[in-house]
């Protein structure tokens, strides 16, 4: 029986594991708890077609416009037109979404969407029902999951992955294990910035974990913004579906800036509005604010109970006075590139949800996709390694702009740009705030150039130039009590650093806007040539 490790415990994962369960032997890992994922966390909902009123053509036609013109529409149109059976396995998982008075599913209405097709369940804990119905699928199904189990590097023997080494993080313990094949379902790298509606948990391992085992990656440079988290410690995200259901923003003099921006205002693509916000506060030194009195203290309540349980405990009534907010860190339209089975360029390993670059949210994700992406392209990487026929043809992305770095060089000391004087030396937080200031929501050469110079200065220090694996810990079955959290935060370090550099490049090749990749030196959007190969040094 075909042996397969799956890391991550969110849609994506859970789902190519549910699909696996009788077929294949199956481990899933995760280096924290089960429901700590990007999955639980989900506010907004998960769009597909499943109205009358509704069709795949119009969701096909939404996400491209919503992509600008960069996104695969292969991908698309497999990402729209298998939605709504995946809606239906979810709801065979146990999955209870929200319905009207009239018992009809309730479906809301997001930016880019031209028709309410986004379903929610328990309000804005949509995330939450999902994760908690795949959990327990997967539990009756008898699929070993490990929890606090990090995954440290891949193993390759003539150019396939054949296994992976992890450390037990509750025992120290370091563990060498064969698979058939390896499934990163690892989510985003929102801890690359210090504003971010990620979880902690969100530091891009999977992506680091396939940049040091050569495999192909695209598209680093497109990070999507959300416009509205609050502006307080923790960045707690207000879900879109709030404007959806008709808040809007609002200037520091109280004025709704985005009827001068984009036709559709509050609801414009989230590149524009985040991007606005930003400017606002840029010009007045001061958060935007977004208005949902005209909603009532009772509908806040029953539609949003979440953001209305975290806004409230923050000492604010958003039923009563409009609220402040800034943009934060989302959604990482780019990854480890794949084919549309998850397939990626090193056989043995496959990539599914926010981990994976499938091409099919292009430079700007349409709200509420993310979800369907991690179920529709989970279930098809599951079928691909049980041999499904309709997964035939070449395997992996054919795309020509891949970046491939088995390792970043080792560049000489004296090629090395000075760090710019003041420049702290290395922390998380250090490299969060560079991130937010030169390669975040807006973009410009100088400010790149700098950001990597530092980068570049703090791999040296490190001694990470080079992208080696990021420890290794004791012997294989040594036990290294206590080493749990420090190694950890060493491995993760290690990753964001790595990632920040290849993002920082990303974003310098790219030297024309393109959606979510804004620069302020060309900010005419432009879609580049497929062809177009970024360097790596």
């Amino acid at each position: 029986m075909t042996r397969v490790l799956v890391v991550g415990t969110g849609i994506a994962g859970l789902t190519t594991a549910l699909t696996l369960a009788g077929s294949a032997q199956v481990t899933v890992v995760t280096k924290a708890a089960a429901t700590t994922s990007n999955t639980h966390r989900a506010q907004g909902g998960i769009a597909a077609v499943t109205s009358p009123e509704d069709d795949v053509a119009h969701h096909v036609a939404d996400t491209l416009t919503a992509g600008a013109g960069w996104a695969d529409r292969a991908a698309v149109e497999a990402l729209c037109a298998e939605g709504p059976a995946r809606i239906a396995d979810l709801i065979e998982a146990g999955v209870l979404f929200d319905r009207g008075d009239d018992g009809a599913p309730a479906r809301g209405l997001e930016a880019a969407h031209s028709r309410a097709r986004v379903l929610h369940a328990g309000g804005d804990a949509t995330g939450a029902a999902i994760a908690a119905g795949l959990l327990a699928a997967a539990t009756r199904a008898g699929i070993e999951v490990r929890e606090h189990v990090v995954v440290t590097e891949l193993l390759l023997e003539s150019g396939r992955v054949v296994g992976a080494e992890l450390v037990d993080l509750t025992t120290g313990r370091r563990e060498s294990h064969r698979w058939d094949a390896v499934v990163l379902a690892t989510g985003g790298a929102g801890q690359l910035y210090p504003h971010t509606s990620n979880p902690s948990v969100a530091t891009g391992d999977g992506v680091a974990l396939a940049a040091r085992a050569g495999v192909g990656l695209a598209d680093l440079e497109l990070y999507q913004f959300h416009p509205t988290t609050l502006a307080l410690p923790g960045s707690f995200l207000v879900s879109e579906a709030v404007r959806g259901e008709g808040a809007v923003l609002r200037d520091v003099t109280g004025e709704r800036f985005m009827l001068g921006v984009h036709p559709d205002a509050e609801l414009a693509p989230r590149d524009v509005v985040a991007r606005a916000v930003a400017g606002q506060m840029l010009t007045t030194g001061a958060p935007v604010t977004l208005d949902a009195t005209a909603l009532g203290e009772e509908f806040l309540r029953r539609r949003f109970p979440s953001i209305d349980a975290a806004v409230r405990a923050a000492g604010l009534d958003w039923s009563r006075e409009p609220v402040p907010v800034t943009p934060a860190a989302h959604y990482w339209m780019g990854g480890v590139a794949t084919d549309l089975w998850g397939r990626t360029t090193v056989p043995g390993l496959l990539a599914v949800g926010e981990v994976a670059c499938t091409g099919v949210h292009g430079a700007n994700r349409l709200a509420s996709n993310s979800l369907l992406e991690g179920a529709v392209f989970g279930h098809r990487a599951a079928r691909a390694l049980l041999g499904d026929p309709a997964a035939g043809g070449p395997a992996g992305p054919q795309r020509a702009d891949l970046v491939q770095v088995a390792a970043l060089p080792d560049v000489p000391a004296a090629a090395v740009p000075d760090a710019p004087a003041g420049a702290p030396a290395f922390s998380r937080a250090a490299l969060q705030e560079l991130m937010w200031a030169h390669a975040g929501l807006i973009r410009d050469e100088p400010g790149l150039a700098h950001a990597e110079a530092v980068l570049t200065r703090w791999a040296r220090e490190a001694g990470t130039a080079s992208p080696a694996p990021a420890y290794r810990t004791g012997q294989p079955g040594a036990a290294q009590p206590g080493a749990d959290r420090a190694t950890l935060t060493s491995h993760e370090d290690a990753n964001l650093l790595l990632l920040a550099r290849l993002l920082t490049r990303a974003a310098r090749a790219r030297t024309t806007s393109l959606g979510a990749h804004f620069r302020s030196d060309a900010p005419e959007s432009t879609t580049p040539s497929p062809e177009l190969v970024l360097e790596t040094h």
